[in-house]
């Protein structure tokens, strides 16, 4: 029997918070809350606040969240740096220091040195000149980060990019949640049985990633030796197994779009269902909020322009950026947005023997690819099949009664025209097959933007808080569904929706290029029915007991990361190893800081094959 992948912790940061302990999912249905809810997540964005901006003001917290007009202080949408072209009619005379001469001198060049640093270079006319200015974007609105976190403060960051940064923080907050001791790991399992598989999906492409490697020689900026290392798309995985895990088991991480988390998600529940590693760290960190990568994404005609959107207020005097996405309404483009989210997987059996939590499970994740397509942009049918082999394995897993009446979907639910049409046919279409009416849909886009290969990662920490209270987060822009929906068997709803015994949830992602991919995630208690029927009621009332010292752990953990006490993981230079530190034979590889040799044995797999 295949073991069954349970994730045991939660670790993020995105527009709503911290998604640790079911914060950030807090975030999006704080007006459902109780008023001791709505206080405890106010004190977590509180101490999110590393800037001070804020002084707990609650109005300023909240109005800091989710998406909004960007923020000047990460991202100045009215003055975006650029260069114009010209050429000059008279000759320039300008004063250079000499370390920035370019060598050979261009022949029309004529240097004068001043001193030892500084020279004068007099320019003839006619020369092409590239002028710096700036201009206001046409995009103004994204989900970022709440206002006055800064993942910089909280470590020595040592000009890290900024998703690297927010890996580093995510990462250490799920370890947090955990509520088990890392060490106890390292005694516990031997190197080659943990993982590690996190990228993202558009690399690092701000100034310390590479978005200043290619930026800075035409800005009169030197490449440092940082920026191409930094930059590469699979560091997340990289940084946490150095710095934050100090593991060395298997690592990588897939791009897959829109979708990149799901891919991660797949290689931990392949690992994990395969018996090849029994915990794996799972995540995506996702940093897009640079001026180039939104004109890009606008330039592409994908993203929602102010112009845009304000037409669809024509009461409005001023666009609505906090209603910039609109999914399955009438609408404009999506919402770009940044975004980390690491879970932690483990297997069924090791999970009840360290009594690590159990959040719910992920049996498996489908991904198919567009086929023959009009354009590389354009949607193709691969949804259509990961969706109905998420139905169907739903279906086994919890009877036809639970996929009709316990179930729901996480849309992708951009807020483009397109998506809308499009995302709805796949819904309605899987829904008639199986008889399932008034389907609840939730599109959390609304409220945290598309956050590209973290988008996945936020609909699994939204789930998650379903799980725990039962509220589905209801599509608050959705004033009207737009007449080209395909609505009839579905149940979208601006308001919240209250969910009876949710036991199963279908994260949907329609990634771009034709990465398609459905994650089934069931409920603690649809987990737990599958656990008492493979290990008996004696393994889980074991279990139960086991669980409540780690539940208390994480308690205390969460009262003091509330309370502003608590910094990210990150041992740089701490622990390491070289190749003497090793103990080897042909049976195994001993390695400081792990109880368990790395084994050497033969693999069954491949006895047939020798005899």
């Amino acid at each position: 029997m295949a073991a069954l992948p349970v994730i045991t912790a939660l670790g993020g940061i995105s527009p709503a918070g911290r998604s640790a302990c079911h914060h950030g999912y807090h975030r999006l249905v704080f007006d459902a809350l109780s008023a001791d809810e709505q206080a405890r997540t106010l004190a977590a964005l509180a101490a999110l606040d590393t800037r001070g901006r804020f002084g707990g003001d609650a109005e300023a917290l909240l109005e800091h969240t989710l998406v909004r007009r960007l923020d000047p202080t990460w991202v100045d949408a009215d003055n975006v740096p650029i260069s114009v072209q010209g050429t000059s009619n008279a000759p320039l005379k300008l004063e250079v220091r000499n370390m920035d001469l370019p060598q050979p001198l261009p022949a029309h060049w004529q240097v004068t040195p001043l001193d030892g640093r500084r020279s004068e270079v007099l320019i003839p006319a006619g020369s092409a000149l590239l002028l710096p200015s700036s201009q206001r974007s046409k995009v103004q609105s994204a989900g970022q980060l709440p206002g006055g976190f800064d993942p910089a403060q909280l470590y020595a960051s040592r000009n890290h990019p900024r998703g690297l940064q927010m890996a580093v923080y995510s990462a250490s907050e799920a370890l947090g949640m955990l509520g088990i001791d890392w060490s106890l790991i390292q005694r516990r399992l031997p190197p080659e049985q943990v993982a590690v598989y996190a990228s993202s999906a558009m690399a690092q492409l701000d100034d310390c990633g590479l978005g200043g490697l290619f930026r800075n020689p035409a800005s009169g900026k030197r490449i440092t030796s940082k920026q191409v290392p930094l930059g590469l798309g699979e560091m997340p995985a990289d940084f946490i197994n150095a710095y934050v895990l100090g593991a060395l088991g298997s690592t990588g991480g897939m791009l897959g779009a829109c979708a990149t988390f799901h891919y991660n998600l797949l290689l931990g529940v392949q690992d994990i269902r395969a018996g090849r590693r029994r915990l794996v760290l799972v995540g995506t960190s996702e940093a897009p909020l640079v001026p180039e990568v939104i004109e890009g994404y606008r330039a592409m005609g994908a993203l929602g322009e102010d112009e845009a959107l304000l037409k669809l207020d024509p009461h409005r005097d001023q666009p609505d950026h906090r209603r910039a996405c609109r999914p399955f309404g009438y609408n404009i483009g999506f919402t770009i947005a940044e975004s980390a989210q690491f879970v932690v997987l483990m297997d069924d059996a090791l999970a009840l023997e360290l009594g690590a939590d159990i959040l719910g499970a992920v049996p498996d994740v489908f991904i198919h690819a567009d086929g023959p397509k009009k354009s590389i942009s354009a949607p193709g049918v691969g949804n259509y099949l990961t969706l109905a082999r998420a139905a169907a394995l739903t279906r086994q897993l919890i009877g036809s009664d639970g996929l009709r009446h316990h179930s729901f979907v996480h849309a992708h639910g951009t807020g483009t025209p397109q998506n809308r049409v499009t995302e709805s046919d796949v819904l309605h279409r899987v829904a008639e097959a199986f008889d399932i009416r008034d389907w609840p849909v939730a599109a959390i886009k609304c409220y945290v933007g598309h956050s590209l290969g973290t988008a996945g990662g936020d609909q699994l920490a939204a789930t998650l808080g379903t799980f725990a209270h039962g509220l589905l987060p209801g599509i608050f822009t959705l004033d009207q569904v737009a007449d080209d929906v395909h609505g009839a068997r579905l149940g979208l709803h601006q308001q919240h929706q209250t969910l009876e015994r949710p036991q199963a949830a279908l994260l949907n992602s329609k990634g771009f290029g034709g990465n398609n991919a459905t994650a089934v995630v069931l409920s603690p208690q649809a987990t737990s029915d599958l656990l008492a029927r493979r290990h008996g009621h004696s393994a889980l009332a074991d279990w139960q007991q086991r669980v409540q010292a780690t539940r208390q752990q994480v308690a205390d953990w969460d009262a003091a990361a509330v309370a502003g006490s608590t910094a990210p993981r990150y041992h740089f230079g701490e622990g390491v190893l070289d190749g003497p530190d090793l103990t080897i034979t042909d049976h195994s590889v001993a390695v400081p800081g792990w109880d368990q040799p790395l084994a050497l044995a033969d693999d069954p797999e491949f006895a047939a094959y020798v005899g």
